[in-house]
């Protein structure tokens, strides 16, 4: 057996003030730590700063790694857990900014950084798309990172699967009221790969926003193994086994039965 235990936590950053948001994630970190042993704990996208702040996303860029996450793999490391959170970065050349998940490992090292591919909306105007989805290898097993709308796409979280991963990560910020989807498609992700899905989605309000929460911890055979089911914060946390993972793709051959000479049009662009 290959036991975990994984919080995903469900916040309202206070937009723009990315002191005050890093003072309660670190809290969170501490307390969700101090209440039961914790191997992975997931934070929502653009944790640092809240969504809806466009022309001051610059500002409060940085590099990875950086300030945020220097904090964050100490917070880490003080309480000998992985953390993946959300945060916007930018490039050496400034202009150049991403909407970005970040994993730290127990030790306070930089395990891998993913940046979101499938932009909505305004986040068009304020970030590129990244171009990468990569899958990290860690303690716990093999994780690949997603955000927010990256769930409604079926390629990403079937590409990590095929290069290994075990449990996929998902930093969101899914508003109202989108909340049918945002369930449909976690189980669905889970269902069709046979694998974990550890999803945070923040809550609170901001100008055009409301976001509902939902947080939860989904298996391969889509087990909502815990959630946090009130628009409060909060987190769900659960104890899960990866090598369902493996028993449960040799069960069903999801994958061995896949045909990919039928699937070419897949790859095409729209």
């Amino acid at each position: 057996m290959r036991e975990i235990t994984i919080a995903t936590v469900q916040m309202k950053p206070e937009l723009g003030q990315m002191e005050d948001n890093l003072v309660k994630m670190s809290d969170f970190i501490a307390r969700i730590a101090a209440e039961q042993p914790v191997d992975l704990i997931v934070f929502p996208e653009l944790a640092t700063t809240g969504y809806e702040i466009g022309p001051r996303f610059p500002e409060l860029a940085q590099r990875v790694p950086g300030p945020t996450v220097n904090l964050i793999a100490q917070r880490a490391s003080e309480s000998g857990v992985h953390v993946a959170f959300g945060m916007v970065s930018k490039e050496k050349v400034e202009s150049i900014l991403y909407n970005t998940a970040v994993l730290v490992g127990p030790d306070g090292d930089l395990i891998g950084q993913y940046n979101k591919v499938h932009l909505r909306g305004e986040e068009r105007i304020a970030f590129r798309p990244g171009y990468r989805l990569d899958v990290f290898e860690t303690g716990l097993g093999m994780v690949g990172l997603m955000i927010g709308w990256d769930l409604a796409f079926p390629e990403v979280a079937r590409s990590m699967v095929l290069d290994g991963a075990e449990l996929l990560i998902v930093c969101a910020n899914w508003e109202q009221p989108h909340v049918d989807e945002w369930r449909v498609y976690m189980l669905a992700r889970a269902y069709e790969n046979a694998v974990f899905v550890a999803a945070a989605n923040r809550v609170g309000e901001e100008p055009s926003y409301t976001f509902f929460g939902q947080s939860s911890i989904v298996g391969p055979r889509g087990k909502v193994y815990a959630s946090v089911d009130e628009p409060t914060e909060g987190y769900a946390v659960a104890r899960i086994d990866l090598d369902e993972v493996r028993q449960h793709r040799e069960e069903t051959q999801i994958l061995q039965c896949r045909q990919p000479m039928a699937y070419r049009s897949i790859v095409k662009k729209y």
